[in-house]
């Protein structure tokens, strides 16, 4: 990465005209560049091209202005490589100054100008393909797929869309019944096709959470059937001993293939549509929706509310109908409010009574002068209640689901596995509360289970049905439900139990090694704590990106419970690690990595684990460069270097 940038690659900050500010890095100026680079999965090969401003082309866009479309070079890259890619178009946007009749110097400046916006969030651009093209997602079957969960789930698929200026933003989601219509920014897409295209099953759960916190919970009616489920209702028969018995699913309705004069995306979009004017009146609304619930769709417009009075971060529309309460669900959930949710608590002084008074027009508290803190409690994580009961769904995410519900004051017959150093009695639970035991029904490891929103990793506590009493003789089903139903949306956990499906460590190795980057891969091993309730066991890892020169940090320390949810974790955010790998110095050229096709390096799993092993209690760090790969372990000083190329500890 060493040389200069050309003078011509180089914009100005339209934010600071020069003096600096966070949005140019405090240098007053921007790179106008665009790095783009295909990688051959199974081959290695990579090939990148560095788009300057010189190398924009120009054409009228038939929405109107100018654009420059670098999708033909990607193609080209993909050729290159020998990857089978039909990338989304990749269009930068000129500003409406340009004109092809202004001077050379003119048009340059304004094609900076525009590469170096289209680069702001993205310098870098990265392409994964192979010798097969993926497959189109055809936005009927994704409907047809959100739509069989959303039954299997016991959850609403919502299908939004919104107002912005002359357009329309699509968007589609997973929310518990009573969610409100969430506040703040709305990202979208121009159409539901190519929203539903964007939006799997885990990108329909992400926020599930933070759309549902203060939505009333409600326990399951036994005994009903709905659309899909097998006679006797959600949960199948429900056993007179209360315990919880799998959902079968049956086979997804066939359904017409995108673009058929019977498309249920275009029918779904025609009818949502019509929602966004109202019929009496005849004035535009500001959004609409979809929600399907109990296997129907319920169509309502949204409103905004007729005194937008309150703080901020209250919803700033509103159905205009809301859909009828699912036949599923049963009565509230037992509970009280949360004795540390003061109203002093949750809000804050706004800043805009430093002048003496609340400013009326203030768009953060409304004119109040109080808005609400980011932080939520750390009693009841923001729901404002305390539940004595929770519903646990456990579920492979295809087929198959179970509900389960735990009961605070339900006797239960525990085993104490020992005390707390200040005296407190540690328990464990029955089989039917350790989510562990139920990743045994779905033929995972108990590490594989995580959360569907975020697909963070299930606690050891939760996985072992382990939970702290505050004094002998406590509930020890309440306080487990104090602490797994703390900021859950309606008392429902919704878990996932499947394996990540990720390429080999090895050919992670060789992508990064193309790109000339450096690759971090971190285990620590605990199994010497195995059996001991209040300290971490097993394994965990780290697998994360890093630039060629970057060192290994001592606090660089492995978090996942395993080698799979470690490489997801790293493909999932590795459009946002390049983009933190380019220099922040505009004058610094971003790179222009290549490689040819080359064999994958031998697998480093064995002889990580046997590395780690011999360091038991310590992080062990295999780092792979293009000049090969070192060993170092972490120790409370700093970082000690092990063994260089292949030469690791037996």
């Amino acid at each position: 990465m060493s040389g200069t940038a050309p003078a011509g690659d180089v914009a100005g900050c339209p934010e600071c005209a020069g003096s600096g500010c966070p949005r140019c890095h405090w240098r007053g100026r921007r790179r106008a560049q665009i790095l783009l680079t295909v990688a051959n999965r199974d081959t290695g090969a990579v090939a990148s091209h560095r788009v300057t401003p010189a190398d924009l082309d120009p054409r009228p866009d038939p929405a109107g202005g100018w654009v420059a479309d670098l999708t033909p070079r990607v193609r080209e890259l993909a050729a290159t490589v020998a990857a089978a890619l039909d990338p989304d178009p990749l269009l930068v946007r000129l500003p409406p100054q340009w004109r092809p009749d202004l001077p050379a110097a003119d048009r340059h400046a304004h094609l900076a100008d525009a590469l170096a916006d289209a680069a702001r969030r993205q310098p870098w651009r990265l392409w994964l393909g192979g010798p097969a093209a993926v497959p189109p997602v055809d936005p009927a079957a994704r409907l047809a797929r959100l739509c069989r969960l959303a039954d299997l789930l016991l959850v609403d698929l919502v299908v939004e869309v919104r107002r912005h200026g002359d357009t329309l933003r699509w968007a589609v989601r997973y929310e518990v019944p009573g969610s409100p219509v969430p506040a703040g920014p709305f990202v979208g897409s121009p159409d539901l096709a190519t929203a539903l295209v964007r939006t799997d099953v885990p990108d329909a759960l992400t926020g599930l959470a933070e759309r549902g916190l203060t939505a009333p919970a409600r326990l399951l009616e036994a005994g009903l059937a709905f659309p899909g489920a097998p006679p006797g209702g959600p949960m199948g028969p429900v056993p007179s001993d209360g315990s919880p018995r799998p959902r079968p699913g049956g086979p997804l309705t066939p359904v017409p293939p995108a673009g058929h004069v019977d498309d249920p995306v275009r029918r779904l979009e025609r009818r949502v549509r019509a929602e966004l004017v109202a019929p009496v009146e005849g004035t535009d609304r500001p959004g609409a929706q979809a929600t399907r619930r109990d296997g129907h769709w319920w169509h309502s417009g949204l409103r905004a509310p007729a005194r937008p009075d309150g703080p901020r971060d209250q919803p700033t529309l509103y159905r205009v109908v809301e859909p009828p309460d699912p036949a599923y669900l049963g009565e509230v959930v037992p509970g009280g409010p949360c004795p540390d949710c003061r109203a002093e608590s949750l809000t804050r002084a706004c800043r805009c009574v430093a002048g003496g008074r609340p400013a009326t027009d203030c768009d953060r508290c409304r004119g109040t002068g109080r808005r609400r803190s980011a932080l939520r409690c750390a009693t009841c994580g923001g729901n404002r209640r305390l539940r004595r009961s929770v519903l646990v769904t456990i579920t492979d995410l295809r087929h198959r689901v179970v509900h389960l519900t735990w009961h605070a004051g339900t006797p239960e017959v525990t085993c104490e596995v020992t005390t707390t150093p200040g005296g407190r009695p540690v328990v464990r639970l029955p089989e039917r509360y350790r989510l562990g035991a139920w990743a045994r029904v779905f033929g995972v490891r108990p590490e594989d289970l995580a959360e569907a929103d975020g697909g963070h990793a299930i606690p050891r506590e939760l996985r072992d049905g382990c939970v702290t009493l505050p004094w002998p003789g406590a509930d020890p089903v309440g306080e487990y439900l104090r602490a797994v139903g703390r900021g859950l949306p309606a008392g429902r956990l919704v878990v996932t139990a499947l394996r990540p499906d990720v390429p080999p460590l090895a050919e992670l190795v060789r992508l990064v090694v193309g790109l000339d980057l450096a690759l971090h891969v971190s285990l620590l091993d605990l199994r010497q704590h195995a059996g001991h309730p209040l300290r971490a066991d097993g394994r965990y890892w780290a697998v994360e990106l890093r630039p060629r020169d970057a060192p290994v940090h001592p606090d660089d320390l492995p978090t996942r419970p395993s080698l799979a949810a470690a490489l997801e974790d790293c493909l999932v955010h590795l459009a946002d690690d390049l983009a933190g790998l380019v220099p922040a110095d505009p004058d610094v050229p971003l790179p222009v990595p290549g490689t040819s096709p080359c064999a994958p390096v031998p697998d480093p799993e064995p002889g990580l684990l046997r590395l780690a092993a011999a360091h038991p209690g310590r992080a062990v760090t295999l780092r792979f460069t293009r000049a090969g790969h070192t060993a170092h372990r972490h120790d409370d000083d700093g970082v000690r270097r092990l063994a260089d190329q292949g030469h690791l500890p037996a």
